[in-house]
């Protein structure tokens, strides 16, 4: 999904992690570039270190406590995630900024979003989420000769984003966000795997030093649905191509990072499902790639109640029984088989417009507090991120807006980590 059209979704998101939506733009010092930094262009790769937090963060960690550990999540949304392409019907490379040229802060900042500081992070930690979901798209600044290789600045950056990460103590996961040049080639899945391979090694290498707590999540929301063909119409996707390419790229994301090895050989990876859709994901035609480790997966759904939301059916009884059915479907098919689920977009806010007519639940508060209360029973190792924007976490006073959010998230945040001292 384009993240223009989802910004409402980083609004709505718990275990949230998406999208955030347009946040106003602030004053903060611009990141370090690697021209300054001394680092040439000639160079392949960044050669600082990763920062040296506390030896717990180093040990190994299986997938089951990981999820245990993150707890609630919040997404860094329309920020490292952010384009703007010259005609989004027909994908290509052709990625501008909206100001300046070509460097990380023009895309960081051309949604609304401001310059991510060790202070937005800090206040993330402080308002109670445990995890920080930073959305990458790559193709920003990437060469487009065959290679894809990422530009060491734009690498740099997200680098930077992921050390506040570090500093503040929170989890980290990082992705492959809303790269189109994956549904244009959706025939040539050769093609597709090429390119997934070239840069998920990449990305691996250049974090390969650090700490566990930096999660990778293959992709966004693989294919599903309409999608636009390489002439730019839309064209029905077939589902048996698109579960196959799903498949593929999936088993092609883990090969990829177990091979750079040191610490990518134990990272715990996050899979993504068929367009994130649980129906979808908890299908048997949906496949958990073979792994050279045990316990180091999660699978990655998106949206336990988009369905009610988009047609306005939230709070009522209909969209109880949803959300029930939505978790029972993701216990039958992952957590009653041990593998953890990492519910990457859900809704936070729940606007009036979006409420069912006969809804008996129509505080915004209440709701969220509903969905964290049924992904909570759903599993103590389900992580639950939030999405993250203006209306939501502030980027200039560091803080959840509404008071009776946070409220919710501190109660939730408080309870996990009672489960998880309960258990050691």
């Amino acid at each position: 999904m384009k993240k223009r059209l989802t910004a409402i979704l980083t609004v709505m998101a718990l275990m949230l992690t998406g999208c955030a939506g347009n946040v106003t733009s602030g004053t903060e010092s611009q990141p370090v570039s690697d021209a300054q930094s001394g680092i040439s262009d000639n160079e392949s790769s960044d050669t600082s270190s990763a920062p040296e937090p506390d030896a717990s963060r180093y040990e190994i960690i299986t997938a089951t406590e990981m999820a245990e550990k993150m707890g609630l999540g919040i997404s860094l949304g329309n920020t490292m995630e952010a384009y703007e392409a010259t005609d989004c019907e027909k994908i290509t490379y052709e990625w501008i900024p909206v100001v300046g040229g070509n460097e990380p802060q023009d895309y960081e900042t051309c949604w609304g979003a401001d310059v991510t500081t060790q202070e937005i992070i800090d206040g993330m930690k402080a308002e109670g989420f445990n995890t920080v979901r930073i959305p990458v798209f790559w193709g920003n600044m990437m060469e487009n000769d065959n290679t894809y290789t990422i530009n060491k600045e734009y690498l740099k950056r997200v680098k930077e984003i992921v050390d506040y990460c570090e500093k503040a103590g929170v989890y980290s996961v990082i992705n492959i966000h809303h790269f189109d040049e994956f549904i244009i080639r959706r025939n040539d899945l050769d093609k597709c795997k090429e390119i997934f391979t070239h840069l998920w090694t990449q990305i691996a290498e250049y974090f390969a030093d650090y700490p566990y707590t930096l999660v990778f999540e293959g992709y966004n929301e693989y294919l599903g649905g309409n999608q636009f063909d390489s002439s730019g119409n839309l064209k029905e996707q077939s589902e048996t191509n698109a579960y196959k390419m799903t498949n593929t790229l999936n088993q092609a994301f883990v090969d990829a990072v177990r091979g750079t090895g040191g610490y990518n050989a134990q990272r715990v990876l996050i899979v993504s499902g068929y367009w994130t859709n649980i129906d979808k994901t908890t299908s048997s035609r949906f496949q958990m790639p073979e792994d050279m480790v045990n316990d180091r997966l999660m699978v990655s759904v998106h949206y336990v109640d988009n369905s009610m939301y988009w047609s306005n059916k939230i709070g009522g009884e209909e969209w109880l029984k949803y959300i029930d059915s939505q978790c029972a479907e993701l216990k039958k098919a992952f957590l009653d088989n041990d593998i953890p689920v990492f519910m990457g977009e859900t809704t936070s806010t729940y606007p009036a417009s979006n409420m069912a007519k006969d809804a008996t639940h129509t505080d915004s508060s209440e709701c969220l507090s509903i969905v964290l209360g049924k992904l909570t029973e759903l599993a103590k190792r389900d992580n639950t991120d939030a999405n993250s924007d203006s209306h939501f976490y502030s980027r200039t006073t560091y803080k959840i807006v509404n008071k009776s959010d946070r409220k919710v998230i501190r109660e939730y945040s408080d309870k996990l980590k009672a489960n998880l001292e309960a258990q050691q």
